[in-house]
C-alpha cells in the first residue's frame, strides 16, 4: 500500500496520456496477489480502485467528466473492478504457485484482463450511451461496443501489458524465492542446523 501511494503522489501510478491513463498501479496488486494470495490481492486491488476513484476529483480529466455524469457509477468503474482484478491475480497464481512460468502468466494475464474485460466493461456497462462516451466512439469510427473498447485501450493496454509482464514477474519472483530461503533459513535455524 505504501508503495502504491508513492506511485499516486509521484504522479508515476498513472501517466495521462490523451484517452485513458496508463497505469502503473496494477504492478503492485500482482506482486502483493502473488505473494501473499487472493484476499490481500482484492485488498490492494481496492486501494489501487480507491486511488484511481480519487483522481476523479481533479487529477484526471476523463475520471472528472465521469463525475459530472454519475459519481455512483464512477465508483463502480474505478473499485469493484480493481478488487477483482487483484482477487483474480491471486488465484490465477494458485494454481501452480512457487513457478517464474505462473509468475510470468498471472502478470501478464492480470493486466489485460483489468483494463480490458473488467474496467473497459463496466465504463461501457454504466456510461456507454453517455455523449461524453459516444463522442469517443464516432471520432474513433467504432461500429459497436466491442471494437470501441479495442480502439480507446489498445496502446494503453499494449503498454501496460508490457510493463505487468515484466516488472510484475520479475519482482513477484524475486519477493517469493527471498521469502522461501528466508523460511528455510529460519527453520533451519529452529532446528538447530
Amino acid at each position: 500500500i505504501a508503495i502504491m501511494m508513492m506511485l499516486e503522489l509521484t504522479g508515476l501510478g498513472m501517466i495521462k496520456t490523451a484517452g485513458l491513463e496508463i497505469t502503473m498501479m496494477l504492478v503492485p496488486v500482482i506482486v502483493g496477489a502473488i505473494v501473499m494470495g487472493p484476499a490481500a490481492g482484492a485488498l490492494l486491488g481496492g486501494v489501487f480502485g480507491l486511488i484511481s476513484f480519487w483522481e476523479c476529483f481533479g487529477k484526471s480529466a476523463f475520471g472528472v467528466v465521469l463525475m459530472g455524469i454519475n459519481p455512483f457509477l464512477t465508483f463502480l468503474v474505478c473499485v469493484p473492478t480493481r478488487i477483482l482484478a487483484g482477487w483474480i491475480c491471486g488465484l490465477v497464481f494458485q494454481v501452480k504457485p512457487l513457478r517464474l512460468s505462473a509468475a510470468i502468466e498471472t502478470s501478464l494475464g492480470s493486466s489485460q484482463p483489468s483494463t480490458m474485460l473488467f474496467f473497459m466493461t463496466t465504463l461501457c456497462l454504466c456510461f456507454y450511451n453517455t455523449d461524453f462516451i459516444q463522442g469517443f466512439v464516432q471520432a474513433m469510427g467504432s461500429a459497436n461496443a466491442f471494437l470501441f473498447v479495442i480502439a480507446f485501450v489498445g496502446v494503453n493496454g499494449l503498454v501496460e501489458a508490457i510493463v505487468c509482464f515484466f516488472t510484475g514477474a520479475v519482482i513477484a519472483k524475486a519477493v517469493v524465492f527471498s521469502s522461501g530461503k528466508l523460511a528455510a533459513r529460519r527453520t533451519a535455524v529452529q532446528n538447530g542446523k
